[in-house]
């Protein structure tokens, strides 16, 4: 009889490596926030990918950077918590991109953490990059535990996940194989919402956003949301309502749309602004929004 694996499977990079990318494309749906911007994802997100003989926890973390607000002290003790408690450990790099926090190297190494490099991008160089970026791995990693992806493309996606298996420990399933995130709905909605001004606003405003669900009626034939969009400034309100209100009224049409696709049902979503000055380093607003400090 065949044995049962499982274990947790944590991505590790810097920022707008792919990592996102990845595990939505590990899972099959679209867990984590994915724009062309850097430092999208915030918070610990968890995928289950689970078969007959395995089950594999995902964890998609945030980019690994220098804090300089007590938001990115959250994140960077979510990557440490991910090292932590990580069975498997997905580093992600790129071509154009050098992984170079020695601290985390350096953990990889001394505890023995089974690890696996992935040059991800790999449509994006060429050989010869790929190539050295090999080469420059293979004494850390060793030849058999680098891989070139493409998350994009799927490309070397289903060798990852036999790599993956074969490297996770036996034992039983943690979570309930049909469900495939620990997080709730209200969570992905906040989510949405935010990738949504991710992609709409530029400079600053995206990094200085925090959305909340104040409100989620699930009724018969529609839900109703109510959501409020955190700004440090009020010049920032200003832009993220826009002239006329022109501009939150394309977000709310938008985010609408993807919600009602997201739950399988028709919407209604009511967007308010709010200023909550330097929230990004006041520690009850940052509890308030689900960060660990």
């Amino acid at each position: 009889m065949k044995s049962y694996k499982s274990g947790f499977v944590n991505i590790i990079g810097k920022p707008n490596v792919g990592k996102s990318t990845l595990m939505n494309a590990m899972i099959g749906e679209k867990l984590s926030v994915i724009t062309p911007k850097a430092q999208t994802t915030r918070h610990r997100i968890l995928g289950f990918l689970s078969g007959d003989s395995y089950q594999i926890i995902f964890s998609d973390t945030p980019g690994v950077l220098e804090p300089h607000y007590k938001l990115h002290e959250s994140m960077m003790k979510v990557i440490d918590e991910a090292l932590y408690d990580a069975d498997l450990v997905l580093l992600m790099t790129t071509t154009d991109e050098e992984f170079d926090n020695e601290k985390i190297i350096n953990y990889l190494k001394e505890k023995e953490i089974p690890g696996l490099l992935l040059i991800n991008k790999v449509d994006q160089s060429d050989q010869d990059k790929v190539n050295q970026s090999i080469k420059k791995w293979e004494p850390v990693f060793g030849l058999e535990n680098i891989i070139p992806i493409s998350a994009t493309l799927n490309f070397n996606i289903d060798l990852l996940k036999e790599k993956i298996t074969d490297k996770l420990p036996e034992g039983e399933p943690y979570y309930d194989p049909e469900e495939l995130t620990d997080r709730p709905l209200r969570f992905f909605v906040a989510e949405m919402i935010r990738a949504k001004i991710l992609n709409f606003y530029h400079k600053e405003v995206p990094y200085s956003v925090e959305v909340a669900i104040e409100e989620y009626k699930e009724e018969e034939n529609i839900d109703k949301i109510r959501a409020f969009i955190f700004v440090a400034r009020e010049s920032q309100k200003m832009i993220i309502i826009g002239k006329q209100g022109k501009a939150i009224k394309k977000l709310g049409t938008e985010a609408r749309k993807e919600i009602e696709s997201f739950v399988g049902k028709k919407v209604f979503l009511d967007l308010s602004v709010k200023v909550s000055k330097d929230w990004r380093n006041d520690l009850n607003q940052l509890k308030r929004f689900g960060y660990d400090l």
